[in-house]
């Protein structure tokens, strides 16, 4: 199954006949799996009715839905009820740090959240934190890691919200979600958790017994742009960014993307055997160091524990934007940090303490399950070509 990693058997070929050879960008996007877009096909060709409409057309949309709803409780282990379709992962963000705190709790004017959040969350916190709120940002340890400790030293019973990425965008690692939750009862805080699962969604197991709110984004399990989903834990009561009305339980109002939403369903079914997969990544991760570990001037930013889809690295002596352009010409895509950071140094490995020319010259290399040894080979030889070439 792992043999066939562009859809249909056809590789792409990008404006001007360059042809992509290697796809190394996952974190950014995926290419959505043929299952996916058999269910886009089939929601805009037949099931193509507003599912707010009570006639034959529009049930048939709001089946769609349903049955997508229904795939992403059971692999998130809640009710159907629970589950709220959004335009993205940042909107699902967006409501659930700004639409869980309430301004009139004096008692509970306390955040905290960590300093390497994706920007959906970290432009909230600046939000709230220019309404009043104290917004603690912990920050990592040099390798990238926060221990479970330093979220107990902070949350108190002042603590209205915690809010924390499972898995960070650009170095992979893992941050201890599932313990929070315990630290928050252990506290006896009645702080609500919100568990950013973008990049954790469909690639390690995530319970919705662990938080009270979690997001997930469609295009990062091979599904299309323009479609994510939030947990709300029965009981949370949030207060919606976004009025109209009142589709998605109120909290995302608007027409739903019925497309997008479908064929986000059926990537979730052909994810479900997440084990298998992450197995099968893993090993691609642990070939991949073991080439790049030979290169000259290679080092790795991301733990050794980190989540096996994406391995950060440094090139010294070369600029990010310089790796990642002379890799395009050559048909390998990766990125140079976070897409959602363009421009911008790394916040990430920027709270990680590393020095400015090993944040400056740093890639993401993201993986997927279609992904190949031949294809690591293949980004091998042109890493190997480009630091041959600066020197």
């Amino acid at each position: 199954m792992y043999a066939v990693y562009f859809c249909g058997g056809k590789r792409p070929t990008a404006r001007g006949g360059k042809i992509l050879k290697a796809y190394f960008d996952n974190s950014a996007t995926t290419m959505p799996c043929e299952n996916a877009v058999r269910a886009m096909n089939n929601a805009c060709l037949k099931e193509w009715g507003n599912p707010s409409s009570l006639h034959f057309k529009g049930l048939e949309a709001s089946a769609e839905i349903n049955r997508a709803r229904k795939s992403a409780a059971s692999l998130l282990g809640c009710e159907e009820s629970e589950i709220y379709f959004s335009p993205s992962g940042t909107a699902a963000n967006n409501l659930a740090v700004l639409g869980s705190v309430n301004e009139k709790n004096k008692n509970l004017r306390k955040i905290v959240t960590t300093a390497m959040e994706h920007p959906s969350v970290s432009k909230c916190m600046d939000a709230l934190e220019e309404r009043g709120f104290e917004v603690i940002r912990l920050k990592p340890d040099k390798n990238g890691v926060i221990s479970p400790e330093c979220f107990s030293e902070v949350i108190d019973e002042k603590t209205a919200l915690v809010s924390v990425m499972a898995v960070n965008n650009e170095t992979g690692s893992v941050l201890p979600f599932d313990e929070i939750k315990r630290i928050i009862r252990r506290k006896k805080s009645s702080a609500l958790l919100h568990v950013d699962a973008v990049q954790a969604f469909g690639k390690i197991r995530v319970n919705a017994s662990s938080a009270d709110m979690i997001t997930a984004s469609a295009h990062k399990i091979h599904a299309l742009k323009g479609s994510g989903l939030l947990y709300v834990k029965k009981g949370v009561k949030l207060k919606p960014c976004i009025l109209g009305g009142g589709q998605e339980g109120n909290l995302f109002s608007g027409t739903q993307n019925v497309p997008a939403i479908a064929a986000f369903g059926a990537a979730i079914e052909e994810a479900r055997d997440i084990e298998s997969h992450l197995d099968y990544v893993n090993s691609l991760n642990f070939y991949l160091r073991q080439r790049l570990s030979s290169l000259d001037g290679v080092r790795f930013n991301s733990p050794e524990n980190a989540l096996g889809y994406i391995l950060n690295i440094s090139v010294a002596g070369v600029r990010s934007q310089v790796t990642v352009n002379a890799l395009s010409e050559m048909g390998i895509c990766i990125s140079a940090g976070s897409a959602c950071s363009k421009g911008h140094r790394s916040e990430t490995l920027v709270s990680m303490g590393l020095d400015a020319e090993r944040i400056d010259s740093a890639v993401r290399i993201s993986l997927s399950r279609y992904n190949t040894k031949e294809e690591i080979d293949l980004l091998y030889d042109g890493l190997k070509t480009v630091i041959e070439s600066v020197k």
